[in-house]
């Protein structure tokens, strides 16, 4: 496929669906990989979680290009990961001018995290059962 998608999940055929379904099931295979490579570096907890976030914004940008899901989903997702990515910054910001503990940050940052990790299994689940049920159209 040349350029972006001229179609999402909303659009796509049962077929179309299912090769979608399977790739950003392969990128949520590769994600949890990414997770745990990132976890075992010898950096603060902050920084590993920022660089997980980063992660997770570019790829979910990927996925809203390649129109791997559900535009509404993806948007959603795009837009958790880069609220995580904007309060682990700020959080390295007050640290780097000395001011510590505010790990309640941090810890929101996560928690924005999994809830973009939850949608994706969401637009990955709602994607299989919409090819399913397109089929027996």
């Amino acid at each position: 496929m040349k350029g972006p998608a001229p179609y999402s999940a909303e659009s796509a055929s049962p077929r179309e669906l299912r090769l979608a379904s399977l790739r950003l099931g392969l990128w949520l295979v590769v994600l949890v990989l990414l997770g745990s490579a990132v976890r075992a570096l010898p950096l603060g907890q902050t920084t590993r979680t920022g660089i997980l976030a980063w992660m997770l914004v570019a790829i979910s940008l990927f996925w809203l290009y390649e129109g791997l899901g559900y535009r509404a989903l993806l948007l959603l997702q795009v837009f958790l990961f880069s609220t995580a990515t904007a309060l682990l910054a700020l959080k390295v910001g007050l640290v780097a001018l000395g001011v510590e503990g505010f790990d309640a940050i941090r810890l929101l940052a996560r928690g924005l995290i999994l809830a973009g990790g939850f949608c994706a299994g969401v637009n990955l689940g709602v994607m299989l059962v919409a090819s399913l049920v397109r089929r027996r159209e």
